[in-house]
């Protein structure tokens, strides 16, 4: 079941962007995946979200999203 304000807070972000012709990417580590997933329950998302990583290892942070070690 879909919380009702993190539904409502994405069609806005959704809403929001779409107007101005942006598209949102993210990079998440501890949430999972968790804001992907929430964006991507608004029917017609793919319009404005872009992609996600979810990179949970310092290996895959490193890789996938150029973190510099000294970073981590």
């Amino acid at each position: 079941m879909t919380d009702p304000v993190l539904y409502k807070l994405a069609e806005e972000v959704g809403a929001a962007l779409k107007s101005r012709r942006l598209m949102l990417a993210t990079a998440e580590s501890c949430t999972g995946g968790w804001i992907a997933e929430a964006v991507t329950m608004v029917p017609g998302s793919s319009e404005w979200f872009e992609r996600g990583f979810v990179t949970y290892t310092y290996i895959s942070k490193r890789e996938m999203l150029g973190v510099k070690v000294k970073t981590l």
